[in-house]
């Protein structure tokens, strides 16, 4: 078993290595800082600066991710599925015209998608009555440029000079989009607030907090610069917990946090608590949501080494695998039972993952006999 204090280093297997040492100081935060900057700026600001945690909604707009794209190109062509029932006889009839509506339609939506991504900055400070009206506007022209594409090579589905008909359609499919897409937008505000509490919650837990204060006490007189850093991990994750950090973090700074947490649980449990850091800088760059590897770390902690005697093993793992990040907690599961827990950690993480990236992220969980694995593909 690594000192506490050794510094993490890649390993092979699952070798334990250690934790991030307590006493390893960021530069924007050296000892000689610590009481001015770290608990004067971050702490203590943040608590007297009132209530925090409240950032604004995420953009209506927010288009430019290839699930919201699959969505309503699907949409608009199931529409356009339907509406060709009323005019077609027969089978072969409706399939003509829903392809023929189809090519018209998907420039069309296309056209709609990118124009709302590319302007989601100015489109998302506009009141909302005048986001309805530049959506529905938007659609119009959208639908009408749809029509004359399909019409310039041949396709026939409206009579010439019949431009009313595409533009009303445009903006009623772009009125649906819209509405969908601002549902999703408010969706994203319970899941981030849920999160924040119940971090909050959890690290104001009696126990943990005073188990950690009373760590820090033993240290002050036997190893002062320990006390001091556990001190500064212990502020830093209530730094993170009560300050706003926008609505993605990079992997890098979720894994830097996890390393703050793993060396206060780990001067604690002391031997029993054993953990392995095989971290790729590559992976480091991914937008990930903000405090979402600490709950899972948690949850090793408390499933995997704190109900066994002899303690456990935690290796966190971070690789690049076809332009995606992979991120893997795998800790071993004891055969004494651990305290019931009800699965918010698991289900919340996977939610707002699959809130920020849609498909294009995933969430696995399962247990291989003695060890319990959590993998998470988040695109680069």
């Amino acid at each position: 078993m690594t000192h506490p204090d050794s510094p993490p280093r890649p390993a092979d297997g699952f070798a334990p290595t250690g934790s991030r040492p307590a006493t390893e100081w960021p530069d924007s935060t050296r000892p000689s800082e610590l009481r001015s900057s770290v608990f004067g700026s971050t702490l203590f600001d943040s608590l007297a600066a009132g209530p925090t945690g409240v950032r604004p909604p995420p953009s209506v707009f927010d288009v430019c991710h290839v699930g919201v794209v699959l969505r309503a190109v699907l949409f608009v062509n199931a529409v356009v599925g339907i509406g060709a029932l009323f005019a077609a006889r027969g089978f072969p009839a409706w399939l003509s015209l829903a392809t023929i509506g189809s090519a018209v339609a998907l420039p069309g939506v296309l056209l709609w998608l990118l124009a709302a991504c590319l302007l989601k900055a100015p489109l998302s400070a506009l009141p909302l009555g005048a986001q309805w009206a530049a959506a529905t506007s938007l659609g119009a022209v959208s639908g009408v440029f749809g029509w004359a594409l399909g019409w310039s090579t041949g396709l026939d589905l409206f009579d010439t000079g019949h431009w009313l008909a595409p533009a009303l359609a445009g903006a009623a499919m772009a009125a649906s989009i819209f509405q969908w897409l601002r549902l999703r937008a408010q969706a994203k505000l319970p899941a981030d607030t849920t999160a924040k509490l119940a971090e909050l919650q959890s690290r104001i837990r009696p126990h943990f907090l005073f188990n950690t204060l009373n760590t820090a006490l033993s240290l002050v007189r036997l190893d002062p610069a320990r006390a001091e850093g556990v001190l500064e991990d212990l502020a830093e994750l209530f730094r993170v917990a009560l300050t706003d950090t926008g609505e993605s973090v990079t992997l890098a700074e979720e894994v830097e946090l996890a390393q703050r947490y793993l060396a206060i649980e780990q001067i604690r449990f002391g031997d029993r608590l054993q953990v392995s850091w095989e971290l790729d800088a590559d992976a480091g760059a991914a937008r990930v949501p903000p405090l979402l590897l600490q709950p899972l770390v948690e949850n090793a902690v408390r499933h995997g080494v704190e109900p066994a005697p002899e303690g456990g093993l935690i290796r966190v793992r971070t690789r690049m695998k076809m332009g995606r990040a992979v991120v893997s907690i795998v800790n071993t599961v004891s055969q004494e039972p651990s305290r019931p827990g009800n699965g918010i950690a698991l289900r919340n993480v996977r939610e707002r993952l699959r809130l920020m990236h849609d498909v294009a992220a995933q969430f696995d969980t399962r247990r291989d006999r003695d060890v319990f694995r959590v993998q998470i593909v988040v695109p680069i």
